[in-house]
C-alpha cells in the first residue's frame, strides 16, 4: 500500500520541483531583463546628454565664428589675458565692448574644454542677455563680465544633474538667487562646469560627462567638487566662476589648479537655488563661493554680490554690505599658524608653503604665533566622518539607486552598502591591525538615532566654542594653515576622504577660509615625499604619499582663515599673502 502511494506521489513531487525551478528560472530571467532594460535606458539617456553637450559646444563655436567674421580685428587672446579689474575698467570706459569679451571667453572656454573636459552646458541665452545689457544705462560692478557656474547652481531652463542620470531632462524653473544678482550686476553667465557624482567627492568625474583633467598636469585631478570650475579658470577659459563648498569644494580645486577661492561664512551669500544630495545635513555648513585668478577678483565679486538685490531676494542673508575699509587696511596683523594639525601631516610642499609664507609675513612686520588646532583626531572621526554619514549613507544610496555609480565613488559606496552590524564587526576586527581604518568603519555606522544626531550637533557647537576660545586667548586676527596640495593623481581623491579634513574643519566651524597659490612643487619636495610617513606611518599616510607622487611643477597654495562674518579680513589677509609672494618672486 505504501509503495502504491509513493508511486502515485512521485510524479507529483517531480512536477512540483519542475514547476518551482521554472518559476525561479523565469523570475531570474525577468529580473535580469529588467536590470538590462534599466541600464540600457540609462545608457541611452547618457548618450543623448553627451550628444546634447556636443551640440552646445558646436553652437558656441558657430557663434564665435560669426562674430569673428563681423569683427576680424578683435584680439581675443589679449582680452583673456587681462585681470578682472583691468577688464572691468575697460568695459566701463567703453574701450572694450561686452560682445568682444563674451566671444573671446566663449572661444577660450571651447579650447580649454577640448583639452580638459570641463564644460557640461552652454547657456545660449547669454547672447540675448548680451544685447539687453548693451541697452542699459546703469552699469553694475560686473558689467559685461562672463561668468561660469558649477553645474549644481540653478539656471532657468537647464538641468542640474550633479552627475546623476535620473536628474537629466528636468530643466529648472528659475535662476538661483546668486544668478539673479549676478545678472542684476551686469554679469553674463555663459557656461556650466563639471562636478563629481553626488558632489560628495573631491575628484571630478561622473557617468554622464566623464572625467575632468587638471590644467597643469592631465594625469592629475582638478579637485572637487567644483573641479570643472577650477579647471576652466585655471586653463584660462573663465575669469570668474562660482562653486559650492561643503568640505573644501571651492578651495581644493583652486589649490589643485593654481587659482584663488573664498569659502564665506554660511549665508553670507545666498544658498537659495542650489542642487545637492545631502540637503538637510546640518553637521557641515555648505556655502556658495567665488573662484578667480587673483584675490582682487574675489573682493570685487563680493562687493558686487553683497548688495540690496541679494538682501531683498533672500532675506535669510544678513544685510552686511562689503566693508572695503577692512579689505584695504594695512595695519599689522596677529597671525596664528600651523604646518600640521597633528592628525594628517600635509605633503612636504604644503608644509614648505606655510613655512615660507610665515617668514614673508614676519619680514613684513606682522606678528606670527604658533597655533595648535585642538583634538583633530576627535574632529575627524566624531564630527567630520560621522557628520557626513549620520544616516549611515542611506541618503546617498537612495540618490544612486538604479543608476550607474562612478568609479570615483565606488570605494565609499561599498562601505555605505554594508549593513550597520557588519560595519561594526569590521571596526572591531580592524581595531588592533589598522586602528584609523577601524574608526572609519565605526563612523560609517552613523548616529543611529535622532538623540545621537542632536548630540553630534551639540558636540560641534562645543568644539567651535573651544576653538574660538583658544583663538581669543592668543588674540589672533587670522590664521595661516596648510592647503590640500599638490593635486592628486586621478582616481585617488575618491578613496581618501581624510584629505578633506584640512578644509572641512572650517565648514564645521563655519569660518571664512580661502586658498592662495604661493609656490610650486620642487624636485626636492618630491624627494622628501618619497620618505613621507606622516604622524602614524600607516595606510592613510602611505596613501597620501602615493596620491601626491609625480607633482613637480604643480601649484601649491596656503589656506587663510578668519572668524565668522569677517570675509573682508580674510580677503585682506589673502591679498597680503599674494602681494608678498609676488614681490618675493619678482
Amino acid at each position: 500500500m505504501i509503495a502504491d502511494i509513493l508511486t502515485q506521489t512521485a510524479p507529483e513531487a517531480e512536477f512540483t520541483r519542475y514547476l518551482l525551478c521554472t518559476i525561479l528560472g523565469c523570475s531570474a530571467v525577468t529580473v535580469a531583463l529588467i536590470k538590462w532594460a534599466r541600464k540600457k535606458k540609462i545608457a541611452q539617456k547618457i548618450e543623448t546628454a553627451q550628444t546634447k553637450r556636443e551640440n552646445k559646444v558646436k553652437e558656441m563655436k558657430k557663434a564665435v565664428a560669426q562674430f569673428k567674421q563681423q569683427k576680424p580685428e578683435e584680439d581675443g587672446e589679449s582680452i583673456v589675458a587681462l585681470s578682472l579689474s583691468e577688464l572691468s575698467e575697460k568695459l566701463k570706459n567703453g574701450s572694450l565692448s561686452p560682445d568682444s569679451v563674451l566671444y573671446a571667453y566663449m572661444e577660450k572656454a571651447v579650447e580649454v574644454n577640448e583639452e580638459l573636459n570641463c564644460l557640461t552646458d552652454f547657456f545660449h541665452e547669454c547672447q540675448t542677455e548680451l544685447q539687453e545689457l548693451k541697452k542699459t544705462e546703469k552699469k553694475g560692478l560686473l558689467y559685461g563680465i562672463p561668468v561660469s557656474l558649477k553645474e549644481c547652481i540653478d539656471y532657468k531652463g537647464h538641468d542640474s544633474t550633479i552627475g546623476i542620470s535620473k536628474r537629466l531632462d528636468q530643466p529648472l524653473l528659475e535662476d538661483s538667487v546668486i544668478v539673479q544678482v549676478l545678472k542684476k550686476q551686469g554679469a553674463i553667465p555663459f557656461v556650466a562646469t563639471n562636478v563629481p557624482q553626488t558632489l560628495i567627492c573631491y575628484d571630478c568625474s561622473n557617468p554622464i560627462y566623464g572625467q575632468t583633467r587638471n590644467p597643469v598636469n592631465h594625469k592629475k585631478s582638478p579637485g572637487g567638487s567644483s573641479g570643472g570650475e577650477g579647471a576652466l579658470i585655471g586653463g584660462g577659459g573663465s575669469i570668474l566662476g562660482f562653486g559650492t563648498d561643503t568640505g573644501g569644494s571651492v578651495r581644493i580645486p583652486s589649490g589643485f589648479s593654481g587659482i584663488c577661492a573664498l569659502k564665506p561664512t554660511g549665508n553670507r551669500l545666498s544658498n537659495h537655488g542650489l542642487s545637492e544630495c545631502l540637503e538637510g545635513m546640518k553637521s557641515f555648513v555648505s556655502v556658495t563661493g567665488p573662484m578667480a585668478r587673483d584675490v582682487d577678483s574675489l573682493a570685487l565679486c563680493m562687493k558686487a554680490l553683497l548688495c540690496e538685490d541679494m538682501f531683498h531676494l533672500d532675506p535669510a542673508v544678513p544685510p552686511l554690505p562689503f566693508n572695503n575699509e577692512i579689505y584695504t587696511s594695512s595695519s599689522p596683523l596677529r597671525i596664528g599658524y600651523y604646518e600640521s594639525d597633528g592628525f594628517l601631516m600635509p605633503t612636504p610642499s604644503a608644509r614648505r608653503a606655510v613655512a615660507e609664507t610665515r617668514q614673508l609675513l614676519q619680514k613684513a612686520g606682522h606678528t606670527l604665533i604658533p597655533f595648535s588646532p585642538p583634538k583633530m583626531e576627535y574632529v575627524f572621526y566624531e564630527l567630520f566622518l560621522k557628520g557626513i554619514a549620520a544616516d549611515a549613507g542611506t541618503t546617498l544610496l537612495d540618490h544612486l539607486k538604479g543608476d550607474i555609480v562612478d568609479p570615483s565613488l565606488e570605494s565609499s559606496m561599498k562601505i555605505h552598502r554594508l549593513p550597520v552590524w557588519l560595519k561594526k564587526i569590521f571596526a572591531f576586527v580592524l581595531k588592533p591591525l589598522a586602528p584609523r581604518i577601524a574608526k572609519i568603519y565605526s563612523a560609517a555606522c552613523g548616529t543611529g538615532s535622532v538623540k545621537n544626531l542632536w548630540r553630534l550637533h551639540a558636540d560641534a557647537q562645543h568644539y567651535c566654542r573651544e576653538y574660538i576660545a583658544e583663538w581669543k586667548r592668543l588674540k589672533l586676527d587670522v590664521l595661516l594653515c596648510p592647503a590640500l596640495c599638490p593635486a592628486f593623481t586621478i582616481g585617488y581623491p575618491g578613496q581618501f576622504l581624510g584629505g578633506a579634513l584640512l578644509t572641512g574643519i572650517f565648514n564645521i566651524l563655519n569660518f571664512p577660509a580661502g586658498f592662495v597659490p604661493v609656490t610650486t612643487v620642487t624636485q626636492e619636495d618630491e624627494e622628501q615625499l618619497k620618505h613621507h610617513k606622516g604622524h602614524f606611518d600607516d595606510a592613510m599616510d602611505h596613501f597620501l604619499r602615493k596620491a601626491a607622487e609625480g607633482g613637480v611643477g604643480l601649484p601649491v597654495a596656503v589656506q587663510c582663515v578668519a572668524l565668522p562674518w569677517q570675509e573682508e579680513l580674510c580677503l585682506r589677509f589673502m591679498k597680503e599673502v599674494e602681494q608678498l609672494n609676488h614681490k618675493e618672486k619678482n
